[in-house]
């Protein structure tokens, strides 16, 4: 990981998948087949990529009771206290349909209504994340969806969805789950095939087969992101703690070779001490081949004059993990603009909001934080305008709404007004 003083460059290296060409044309014939063929394209794929041959795509109830039967009790319970906080605070993101009645008798308003259906993606395959069934079920629960689908890949020996996945699916409130993954199950949530019924929008990060596969059907359904790999950056100064900083940049660099895992400082010594602290945590890691990939190459320390400098340094990343390691953190707060999720203090790790806290884990990445959220329960509502007007409101301001349809050269949109002031 190397030390960067600020002056030599003006932006950190990401890395942005956009995937091969030949990656592209794979996606498309996936989809291309799955909307031709249905289910048996679901089935063939799934043997194909996942070496597992379906007899039924959809989990069954005793699946999910054997599942819900195999996890360990205290693993349960933590899955439900995660889902209760997690609830408890998008609860609080809920908005109300509002009207106004205005003197001329003209009544403003907007109606919010939640989606009927989404298809929630959850990655699997190797491994299980049971964190990202609570992450995409609940808001929508909370919103007002009706219809929540699960897709995953299955289990590659068993051919079942992991125990803990299935178990996190109970606790939210989630029966129809289906053992699909990749481009294939993005095809069957977007047009759908006799056993998946096609949904408005789909939500949840994935591999870049399904990245490719949601930009695809963009347009045709709803999507909420683009995920591209992991990032965190860590706004520091010298009353930071090196080893602790060390081991939060690393909890990101273990997901992926991708992933870019950043400190801006404004402390030279804390710079070289969590650049010695990083390589020396790193030699232990279980996924050290990983995690050394990506601080190779994505990974770096900037070094600031100042505090303010940093935060400037900070704000042009647009991370989508964002911790401050200051003495008084709460006074910078105000300052950032730009960041995924803000994790102040020591005892705010970003895992504390991966699994437990209760604000969503589904974030901006590739600095869209410049423009974008996390995912929220306003992902699966919609909003409706609402209008009416009095013959009082109509004729007040007719003549005025018919001049400005002529300036944009539409008699007919007058005509409609003035047939009615006469």
């Amino acid at each position: 990981m190397k030390i960067i003083h600020a002056d030599q460059a003006v932006s950190i290296k990401r890395s942005v998948d956009n995937g091969t060409e030949v990656q592209r044309q794979t996606v498309k014939v996936i989809i291309e087949t799955v909307r031709a063929e249905g289910d048996q394209a679901l089935i063939n794929y799934t043997e194909k990529f996942d070496g597992i041959a379906l007899q039924n795509l959809k989990v069954s109830e005793e699946e999910i009771a054997e599942a819900y039967r195999l996890l360990d009790e205290n693993m349960l319970s933590i899955i439900k206290e995660a889902a209760n906080n997690i609830r408890s605070y998008h609860e609080k993101q809920l908005k109300n349909s509002w009207m106004t009645t205005e003197e001329n008798g003209t009544i403003l308003g907007q109606k919010i209504t939640p989606l009927d259906s989404v298809g929630l993606y959850v990655p699997g395959g190797k491994a299980a994340y049971p964190s990202s069934v609570l992450m995409n079920v609940i808001p929508a629960q909370v919103a007002g969806v009706k219809r929540i689908v699960i897709t995953s890949p299955p289990d590659q020996k068993t051919g079942k969805l992991p125990p803990a996945v299935l178990a996190a699916a109970q606790i939210a409130g989630a029966a129809e789950i289906y053992k699909v993954g990749g481009a294939q199950a993005i095809a069957a949530l977007a047009y759908g095939t006799e056993t998946i019924k096609q949904v408005d929008k789909i939500t949840g990060p994935g591999n870049i087969f399904v990245a490719l596969a949601k930009r695809e059907v963009f347009g045709d359904v709803a999507i909420d992101m683009i995920a591209g790999p992991s990032e965190i950056a860590i706004l520091a100064d010298e009353s930071a703690i090196p080893v602790e900083v060390a081991a939060d940049l690393l909890s990101q660099a273990e997901h992926d070779e991708m992933a870019s895992s950043v400190l801006v400082t404004s402390s030279q010594s804390l710079a070289e001490a969590v650049q010695a602290e990083v390589h020396r945590q790193l030699s232990t890691l279980p996924k050290y081949e990983i995690a050394s990939q990506s601080v190779e190459n994505y990974g770096a320390i900037y070094v600031t004059e100042t505090i303010d400098q940093a935060v400037e340094k900070i704000n042009q990343l647009a991370p989508e993990h964002l911790e401050i390691l200051t003495e008084n953190p709460m006074e910078l707060l105000g300052s950032i603009r730009h960041a995924g999720a803000i994790f102040i203090g020591r005892y705010s790790p970003e895992p504390v909001g991966d699994y437990f806290a209760g604000p969503n884990h589904v974030l901006p990445t590739n600095g869209t934080a410049r423009f974008s959220s996390p995912l929220s329960v306003d992902e699966f509502q919609k909003k409706s305008s609402i209008l009416f007007y009095s013959e009082k409101a109509l004729k007040q301001n007719g003549e005025k709404i018919a001049a400005f349809a002529r300036q944009e050269g539409l008699e007919a949109h007058a005509r409609s007004i003035e047939t009615r002031l006469r």
